[in-house]
């Protein structure tokens, strides 16, 4: 692509080019803005390129050879990236007279590539600096054969039909407005009616799993982020302190510390352990604008956040109780596939490698108690202490990271958090910070392209709609919205002039689960007819049994 690119356009400078999960990309510097008739245009050029079927052939260089060789070309940006390099010998390939540099490996030749497709251009600062200069990044991908490669197509297709921004749009769920400020989001009243539903569910079943509920605020002193360790681990993503009254306070970038101070408020016994809060609390991270996406990178968005302090002997029977509760709140939700990850001890960490080696071994136990696989992904865990992440598959096998279940030493050390033991002395509980779903934000963003934002009945903004023939209907159709309303029913009625076709039509954009059609015949046999969202007709109904029927699924969560 970069020697089709450079045969169109010789004045473009050349910047990276790596291959990714489903495909690859290359960054260009160029003054004029890449067109969809360009991509068409630099895919011909990249078809003849494969037809002369050149070898890739591998060179070693010097780097001050290589330096010389870019310096010549005037290819800036790979002689930074030479410049950077601390080897003394660098690899360049070759192709058809076009030089990159590279580590390789690469096929024998052009020709084997068999299909590819390019998919888009995008904006991309210089080594994602927001300082450096804007590129522009084109996207493609590449398979083994056109088969293939259509199944992948049909797969985008899919995936575009199904954007949250989109159907958040259409469905008229939330928005995020430049004027209010980038990944800020506003919940419109169907999307706000589905987080409702969301918080109701997940309050209730941390009641019953004897969690105790709290709320906290959204800024506190400056102090308290340099006593847990944010102010030194976590600084480049909080926002600049804001001074009240010549003090130092700052937006909550996590909930930990306050949980930390509602323990600390009383005194503690072995026999309270463990203590389990839970909160629904609004946090606000620093993201570059460049990462923002929709509601699944923003910078303000609520944590299902809760912190659990138990005893050393206590921690693996909790962990196991995590992911019980984790997998519970996922099938719920109709995610029924999942990878686990085990995280372990980055470069920048605190507290003692002993204490590390507890904690990994804690989650390692409950995992295999559990009897579930997971893998390691090294040096991911956050500074304070190893984690599990479970990662969501989506009804396109997407991968999504929600869960987290993390062990923490450090902060109850740090805030000086004790218990009174059998022997009537001070001990030091372990902390477990756990998030379900994650932010209920990206939770949502991927609940609606989970479902393609046609809902369960259980989440569904409008449950069913009633839709009149004629308007000698409507005062039948009042009474039944009127009770099904009163019963907790989410239904709307559509008593506007139109068609009843029309009306069914609009009911089924909205992705409204069922919709009841009152005429002549449903007035004189005091019923309704139930359509549902595919199609299908059902029923007739009395009131009563469409009343039942409708809570035996919203109950059932199905």
């Amino acid at each position: 692509m970069a020697h089709a690119v450079k045969k169109l356009f010789p004045d473009v400078k050349l910047a990276i080019g790596p291959a990714i999960q489903d495909g690859f990309y290359y960054d260009f510097d160029i003054a004029k803005t890449f067109t969809p008739e360009d991509l068409a245009l630099i895919e011909k050029e990249m078809a003849a390129i494969i037809k002369q079927d050149s070898p890739f052939v591998k060179k070693n260089l010097s780097k001050k050879d290589a330096l010389s060789m870019f310096e010549k070309m005037g290819e800036l940006y790979k002689v930074e990236l030479l410049n950077d390099l601390p080897d003394e010998t660098v690899t360049i390939y070759e192709e058809g007279g076009f030089f990159d540099l590279c580590r390789g490996p690469h096929l024998a030749s052009t020709g084997n590539i068999a299909a590819f497709k390019l998919l888009s251009v995008a904006g991309a600062y210089w080594r994602g600096n927001e300082k450096n200069k804007m590129l522009q990044r084109i996207y493609g991908t590449a398979f083994n054969n056109s088969k293939d490669l259509k199944k992948y197509l049909d797969f985008l297709e899919e995936v575009k039909k199904r954007d949250h921004r989109r159907l958040g749009k259409e469905l008229d769920l939330f928005s995020i407005n430049d004027e209010i400020g980038s990944g800020l989001v506003l919940w419109h009243p169907n999307g706000a009616i589905i987080r409702k539903t969301i918080e109701d569910f997940w309050r209730n079943e941390h009641l019953k799993a004897d969690y105790k509920l709290l709320y906290t605020p959204h800024i506190a002193k400056l102090e308290l982020w340099r006593q847990s360790g944010h102010l030194d681990y976590y600084r480049e993503n909080m926002y600049s302190p804001m001074e009240i009254e010549g003090v130092d306070y700052e937006l909550k970038p996590m909930n930990c510390p306050f949980h930390l101070s509602v323990y600390k408020s009383n005194l503690r016994s072995y026999r309270n352990l463990p203590i389990r809060y839970a909160e629904l609390g609004t946090v606000y991270r620093y993201e570059r604008s460049g990462v923002l996406h929709g509601l699944l990178r923003v910078r303000g968005f609520t944590q299902d956040d809760a912190h659990i302090f138990c005893r050393k002997d206590q921690v693996e029977e909790e962990i196991m109780r995590v992911l019980d509760f984790t997998l519970f709140m996922l099938r719920t939700f109709g995610f029924e596939s999942y990878d686990v990850y085990l995280s372990t001890r980055p470069e920048k960490f605190v507290g003692s490698p002993e204490n590390w080696e507890i904690s990994t071994n804690a989650l390692k136990m409950a995992l295999e108690a559990k009897g579930l696989r997971y893998m390691i992904d090294p040096g991911e865990g956050v500074f304070y202490g190893p984690k599990i992440d479970v990662k969501v598959k989506d009804s396109l096998g997407r991968s999504w990271q929600c869960s987290t279940i993390q062990v923490d030493f450090n902060n109850p050390e740090r805030f000086d958090i004790t218990y009174r033991g059998t022997d009537g002395r001070e001990h030091r509980p372990i902390m477990i910070h756990r998030a379900l779903m994650g932010s209920l934000e990206r939770f949502f963003g991927v609940l609606i392209e989970h479902y393609a934002g046609a809902f369960p009945l259980w989440l569904s903004p409008v449950q069913l709609s009633a839709l009149t023939i004629a308007e000698r209907h409507d005062a039948y159709a009042e009474k039944i919205v009127s009770e099904l309303s009163r019963q907790g029913i989410r239904v709307e009625l559509d008593a506007d002039s139109e068609k009843i076709g029309n009306k069914i039509r609009k009911s089924s954009v909205r992705k409204i689960p069922y919709s009841v059609i009152i005429g002549d015949k449903e007035v004189d046999d005091n019923k309704v007819t139930v359509r549902r969202r595919n199609g299908e007709n059902i029923g007739p109904f009395t009131l009563d049994e469409l009343t039942s029927f409708l809570f035996e699924e919203i109950n059932s969560r199905r």
